[in-house]
């Protein structure tokens, strides 16, 4: 078979097709009427707001200034573990940068990323929060929020300012806790006790 005779087929199946004369648009018309779904909705909206699940407070905080080193161990973390920490002797397994954050974004990301430390298992990271050296006032304001904040969270076990080569005075060491998957794998590999 050639192609005219395959094209005369064609044509020949498709001889009571019609164009349609309709524009090829979906009418997207908002509804004038409120359904009763669109009232409860609303309602339901009104009556119980969006709950912040971050724990971290947006109150007053104490100023640190650039040169203020960050430091502050929860009870029962051993001193060898703390000073290892300190020193900055534990391989950085993320970090997060909060330089040019404002307040609130930095304490989502902050809550965000110790969340996904404990999920992903890594227990020793960095966050970069600038010296706030800029300031004409001499506040490092992340700064003096994330003093604050770390030790809020549960899952914070420990921090200290980073070494010189980390970011010093505008960095911090973050040790986390290990998360239920960690410590089920270390109860098999080393026995329960």
């Amino acid at each position: 078979m050639t192609s005219k005779d395959e094209r005369l087929i064609f044509l020949e199946q498709m001889k009571d097709v019609r164009r349609i004369r309709r524009p090829n648009r979906a009418e997207v018309s908002t509804p004038r009427e409120l359904t009763p779904g669109h009232l409860e909705r609303q309602r339901s909206a009104v009556d119980s707001p969006l709950r912040d699940a971050n724990p971290l407070t947006a109150a007053d905080v104490d100023p640190l200034t650039a040169h203020d080193i960050l430091s502050w161990q929860r009870p029962g973390v051993q001193h060898g573990v703390f000073r290892k920490l300190r020193l900055g002797h534990y391989p950085i397994e993320a970090r997060l940068d909060l330089h040019r954050m404002t307040v609130e974004t930095a304490r989502r990301e902050v809550f965000r990323f110790i969340r996904d430390c404990v999920h992903y298992g890594l227990r020793s990271v960095i966050i970069l929060h600038g010296k706030g050296e800029r300031n004409p006032d001499g506040i490092a304001q992340l700064k003096s929020y994330l003093a604050k904040w770390l030790p809020e969270l549960e899952d914070v076990l420990a921090f200290h300012s980073a070494q010189k080569h980390h970011g010093g005075t505008g960095a911090v060491y973050v040790m986390v806790r290990k998360g239920d998957q960690q410590k089920q794998r270390n109860r098999e590999l080393h026995g329960a006790r």
